[in-house]
């Protein structure tokens, strides 16, 4: 653990890092590892420990001795994710914001290249590659070549991969802007980064592709988000019919698959033999067994 010279707070950091935290003791070291040793060293970073029963609280303590960039919200009662999230954002005094879940790293150089990116092109948003880390492999998810600033709402939903990646975690986001846009975590739900993030999205100014650098998400076969559970299957429903809605309210098309989607299925002995699956506002895209790309029908350009 290197922490030499970097325990200095700033009143006002370039970032502040918000980690909610729930019985993470075999992962939450390495997750404020890679924080600390960041080459980004004007940083805060807020942890909060939502009512841990296990030795979570006991480490981050143990990390406030070592670095005094480290906040602790000790949270006495189990809020949940979202919850922890919004108390995070109130008190952090961070020019951006970031993102960390307590299972998940980043790289050394990860909050400097979002950063720079995001002053160099005056963006309200950063935005960097992942990589999912399944318990025998790594596989890199997104790959930006450049940066890129997009302005124009649809290309900022579309260059963040909405809805196929709803992760609010490989970004940072303008600390201002974001309180004067006023979107909160909804509480109490699981799944409540979808409609966060594409709200998010297309109300704050710019975002900008940053390359070589990663966040590396761990596919935790024990987290919230991958447990099977009748609430969590109609979280998962709502947050997807919700984020499809206001896609088409605001009239941006559908670029990637929606959970919540429009499908026609054609069935041979209960196989699907072809899907048809309509994409937001005019696109419909045929696959043999509901698998294979056959084609695609773009009536915004067909006579």
């Amino acid at each position: 653990m290197n922490i030499d010279n970097k325990t200095d707070k700033s009143e006002n950091p370039k970032v502040s890092i918000i980690i909610p935290a729930y019985n993470v003791e075999k992962y939450i070291g390495e997750c404020l590892d890679s924080l600390i040793n960041q080459t980004l060293e004007d940083i805060e970073i807020i942890v909060i420990n939502d009512n841990s029963s296990d030795r979570t609280l006991s480490i981050i303590s143990d990390y406030l001795t070592k670095d005094s960039r480290i906040k602790l919200i000790d949270n006495k009662f189990n809020k949940g994710v979202s919850a922890a999230r919004n108390e995070g954002l109130a008190i952090a005094n961070g020019e951006y914001i970031g993102f960390v879940d307590s299972d998940d790293w980043v790289a050394t150089d990860f909050y400097e290249r979002l950063y720079y990116a995001a002053k160099r092109f005056d963006s309200e948003i950063a935005v960097t590659n992942f990589v999912r880390c399944d318990k025998f492999r790594k596989s890199k998810r997104l790959n930006y070549k450049k940066e890129e600033l997009f302005i124009n709402p649809s290309d900022k939903i579309r260059e963040s991969f909405i809805p196929k990646f709803n992760y609010i975690w490989n970004k940072i986001y303008k600390r201002d802007a974001l309180i004067n846009l006023g979107v909160k975590f909804p509480e109490g739900k699981i799944f409540e980064d979808v409609i966060w993030l594409v709200q998010v999205v297309y109300g704050l100014r710019g975002l900008v592709t940053v390359p070589d650098t990663y966040y590396f998400y761990r596919r935790n076969s024990g987290s919230i988000v991958t447990r099977r559970s009748s609430s969590a299957t109609s979280d998962n429903i709502a947050a997807y019919k919700e984020l499809y809605n206001f896609m088409k309210n605001h009239d941006i098309p559908l670029f990637y698959p929606c959970k919540t989607g429009k499908k026609e299925k054609i069935k041979l002995f209960g196989i699907t033999v072809l899907q048809k699956e309509y994409y937001y506002p005019n696109k419909e895209i045929y696959k043999l067994l509901g698998l294979i790309k056959l084609f695609t029908i773009d009536k915004n350009y067909t006579n």
